[in-house]
C-alpha cells in the first residue's frame, strides 16, 4: 500500500483496529490512579447525607431575628460527626463546619458576623433562609452513576469513589507492550561508542512513554539486523504481549527486516502518512500459536519522528484498547511569536513552548533528529498542509501534558 494517508485517516484505521482488552482486575482505590474503569460505578449513599453547615457559626431560624444586632441564647453545641436535637424556638445552636443542621434551623450565620454578649450571641446581619447550608444530596443522590466505564482515573476520580464508600474498583488489565529496536548501529548507554554507532535513545523514550500510559513493558532489547532474528523476536513478543512496538526498520532498505518478518509471521500494512516529522509507519499483527494475534506498530527510527508518531497515533491506540473513548488531546489557539514562511506540503508538527507574554516561541532546529527540541518545548504546533505562519497569527497548540499521559 503506497498511498499517502492523512494523519486523521491513519488514526481512524488504527482506532478501528483497536480491540478492547477484555480482562479486568479489582484493585484498591488507593492504587487505582492511572487505571481505566471497567464498569460503571454507582453510589449507594446520598452526598451529603444530610443538610450540613458550610461554615463555623450559629444555626438559627431566620424569622427569630428582626434587626441587625438582635441576640439569641445558645441552646446547644453541634460539632462535625455529631447530631444535635431539634432547635428550640428563639435560640441558636453553636455549629461547626460539616455538622448536621438541627431540625427547625433554616440558616447559618458565620461566626465572623456575630459577637458575644451577656444576652447571648448577637448577630450583625439578618441571614436569608438557606444561608451557608449545604443541602442533602446536592452533590450525589443514592443510585447515581458517579463514574462511567472507560474513565481514566485521576486523583479526582479516586477521591470521588472514596467519597461514596467504594474501597475497590474494577479496572481494565494493564496493556502489555513488547518493545524492541532494530539496527546494528545501536549501542546501549554506558557502553563505549564505536565509530558509526549511536546510543539507543528510542528504547528509553518509548519505554517511558508506554509506562506513563500505565502499560506493562517487556523490553526485548536490540534485535540484530537479520530476518531470522527478527521473526524469532516477533513470535516471542506475540506470545506474551498485546502490542509489539518497534522503532526503525520500517523502510525499504536491504537491512530493514521488519516488513518481511511481519508478512511471514502475520500481516502488515505499510503506510506513508502525510505528516512531518513521522512519514513512515507500519501496522499489522503477529499470529500466535493458538490462532489469536498481537498487534504490531512500527515507528520511524529518527527520535523526534518516533516521539511524535507515538503521541499522535500510538497513545490513542493504546487508550482505546483500554476502553477510553475520548482519546483526542486538548488543543488550544495561541498567538505565534515567530515567522514560519516556508511550510511543508504535509501536515507539520513544530516543537514550541509558551512564553511569559502568552505567545509561542519556536525551537530553532526542527530536524527530526534533534531530540533536544522535545525537552526545550512544552508542546507541538499543529500546522495544516501548506500553512505558513506570520508573527501574530493564531495557531493550534497541543501541550505535552495532554499528549504524554
Amino acid at each position: 500500500m503506497n498511498e499517502m494517508l492523512t494523519l486523521d485517516a491513519a488514526l481512524a484505521r488504527l482506532l478501528a483496529a483497536a480491540r478492547p482488552i477484555a480482562e479486568t482486575d479489582t484493585v484498591s482505590a488507593f492504587h487505582a490512579a492511572g487505571r481505566v474503569l471497567a464498569a460503571d460505578q454507582r453510589s449507594a449513599i446520598t452526598v451529603p447525607p444530610h443538610d450540613n453547615s458550610s461554615m463555623d457559626g450559629y444555626a438559627l431560624r431566620a424569622a427569630d431575628l428582626s434587626l441587625p444586632g438582635d441576640c439569641l441564647p445558645v441552646s446547644q453545641r453541634i460539632a462535625a460527626g455529631h447530631v444535635g436535637v431539634p432547635l428550640e424556638a428563639g435560640t441558636c445552636a453553636r455549629i461547626f463546619t460539616g455538622a448536621p443542621v438541627p431540625a427547625g434551623a433554616d440558616a447559618i450565620v458565620m461566626q465572623e458576623a456575630t459577637h458575644a454578649t451577656e444576652a447571648g450571641i448577637c448577630f450583625d446581619e439578618i441571614p436569608k433562609p438557606g444561608a451557608w447550608i449545604r443541602r442533602a444530596g446536592e452533590d450525589i443522590r443514592s443510585g447515581d452513576t458517579v463514574l462511567a466505564a472507560g474513565t481514566r482515573l485521576r486523583a479526582q476520580e479516586v477521591g470521588l469513589a472514596a467519597s461514596v464508600g467504594l474501597a475497590q474498583l474494577p479496572v481494565v488489565r494493564r496493556p502489555r507492550v513488547a518493545l524492541f529496536s532494530t539496527g546494528d548501529e545501536l549501542v546501549m548507554p554506558g557502553e563505549p561508542l564505536p565509530p558509526g554507532a549511536i546510543y539507543n535513545s528510542n528504547r528509553y523514550l518509548l519505554r517511558a512513554l508506554c509506562e506513563a500510559l500505565g502499560c506493562e513493558v517487556l523490553d526485548l532489547g536490540i534485535v540484530p539486523d537479520r530476518l531470522d532474528a527478527t521473526r524469532d523476536t516477533l513470535r516471542e513478543a506475540a506470545a506474551q504481549c498485546d502490542l509489539i512496538l518497534t522503532s526503525g526498520g520500517v523502510g525499504v532498505g536491504e537491512e530493514d527486516h521488519i516488513k518481511p518478518a511481519l508478512i511471514a509471521e502475520g500481516a502488515l500494512e505499510s503506510w506513508k502518512i502525510a505528516m512531518k516529522p513521522g512519514k513512515p509507519l507500519a501496522h499489522g499483527h503477529v499470529r500466535r500459536a493458538d490462532g489469536s494475534r498481537a498487534d504490531f506498530i512500527g515507528l520511524p527510527g529518527n527520535p523526534v519522528s518516533s516521539f511524535v508518531t507515538f503521541v499522535l497515533l500510538v497513545r490513542p491506540f493504546i487508550l482505546r484498547r483500554m476502553g477510553v473513548m475520548d482519546v483526542a488531546p486538548a488543543t488550544f489557539r495561541i498567538r505565534a511569536d515567530f515567522d514560519w514562511p516556508k511550510p511543508d506540503r504535509r501536515r507539520e508538527f513544530l516543537r514550541a513552548r509558551r512564553n511569559a507574554d502568552g505567545g509561542l516561541d519556536l525551537f530553532a532546529n526542527q530536524s527530526s533528529g534533534v531530540l533536544t527540541s522535545t525537552v526545550w518545548g512544552d508542546g507541538l504546533i499543529d500546522l495544516a498542509p501548506g500553512q505558513a505562519v506570520a508573527r501574530g497569527d493564531t495557531v493550534s497548540f497541543l501541550p505535552f501534558e495532554s499528549l504524554l499521559y
